[in-house]
Parts: structure tokens; C-alpha cells; sequence
């Protein structure tokens, strides 16, 4: 098996690169992530995931695509539905296209690892897209072992984000601060 597994993060990566190597899998981490915003965080989040796959020894494939414009462009009528309806296909599908021309047999996704992704959307989207490529999808449910990726990951002193990744997630993670300080103010712009 020649897997390829989009890489979303450092942290992220951790359970799963190394329960993969438990089944004697050796996977490529493959970083393609156009919906990481602002710049610094889409630096941060690659520079250490850079870091980390050379520490540990495994090859890693960096695909730049900032991606701002396209992703406001694809996004912005469908907020509620960004994650299904671009994010994940957009990542997914590059993936598979990626393995189907570089000799792959399979891919997969260290999204699978967080309990606050869509996992069965997800998994669809992930079978289309092998569909599609005639690469075969790896499915594993890392979620197991989030937390214990998460301690791992905090013992190597890996850099931990605090939101999925796009803007508007950043924007989700301090939503109840927002209506407290709306509220606090007095102001209502409803």
C-alpha cells in the first residue's frame, strides 16, 4: 500500500501517522489546505507540520495554495455549508488527484482524527473523490484517539491552533464572547 494522507496540522497528524505504523502503513503527509486563513495562521499550521514530519521521519509533500480569494468566492453564499460543500471537496479531491498522478494506491485524511468535523461527510466526500480518481480511500475513525494525539502533541511542544481553520471558524470560536460583549454594550444591530 502507497498511502497519501492529507495533512490538515501538525497536532492533528499525530495519532494518526502513528497508528498507521502500528499497521505497518507508512503514509506521505500531503499539505494542502487553500481554506487556512489569515496568512500567519496558514504559516504556522504548515511551518510546523514541516518540523514535525522531519522529526519523525516522514516524507511530507507541501502543495502552496493560499487560497483566500477562491475560497471567499466559493464560500460566501454558503456559510453554514462551507465545510461539505468546499472545504472538504476542495482538500479531498486535490488529494486523490494527487495520488491517482503520483502513483498512489490509497489516500485518506487526518480530519478524520476531530470529533468536531462532519465524519460521515467526510467519508462521503471522500468516496466520491476516490470514485472519481480510481484511488482507493483508506477510511479510518481516528476520533479514538483525538485527546490522546492532542497530549502528544502538546508534550512536543507542537504549535496548537485554537479554530478548524477558515476565517468564519475562527469567527464560530468566539461567538458567545461576541453576544456577551454585544449584550454588555447595549448595542442591537438586529
Amino acid at each position: 500500500m502507497k498511502l497519501l494522507l492529507h495533512t490538515c496540522c501538525a497536532p492533528c497528524s499525530v495519532y494518526c501517522i502513528d497508528s498507521l505504523r502500528k499497521e505497518n502503513i507508512e503514509p506521505t503527509v500531503y499539505w494542502f489546505n487553500p481554506n487556512i486563513h489569515p496568512y500567519m495562521e496558514y504559516k504556522a499550521r504548515r511551518d510546523c507540520l514541516k518540523e514535525y514530519t522531519k522529526s519523525i521521519n516522514v516524507e511530507a509533500i507541501f502543495e502552496e495554495n493560499y487560497g483566500l480569494d477562491e475560497f471567499c468566492k466559493q464560500v460566501i453564499n454558503r456559510l453554514d455549508t462551507r465545510c461539505q460543500e468546499y472545504c472538504y471537496p476542495v482538500r479531498l479531491e486535490q488529494t486523490a488527484k494527487y495520488a491517482k498522478e503520483n502513483g498512489y494506491t490509497h489516500f485518506s485524511t487526518t480530519l478524520l482524527v476531530s470529533p468536531y468535523q462532519n465524519h460521515e461527510a467526510l467519508i462521503e466526500v471522500a468516496n466520491q473523490m476516490a470514485k472519481k480518481y480510481g484511488v482507493e480511500f483508506l477510511y479510518r475513525d481516528f476520533r479514538v484517539g483525538f485527546r490522546e494525539g492532542q497530549a502528544k502533541a502538546r508534550e512536543l511542544g507542537l504549535y496548537m491552533q485554537k479554530y478548524c481553520g477558515c476565517i468564519f471558524s475562527e469567527e464560530d470560536r468566539y461567538q458567545k464572547k461576541i453576544e456577551k460583549d454585544k449584550k454588555a454594550s447595549g448595542i442591537d444591530n438586529e
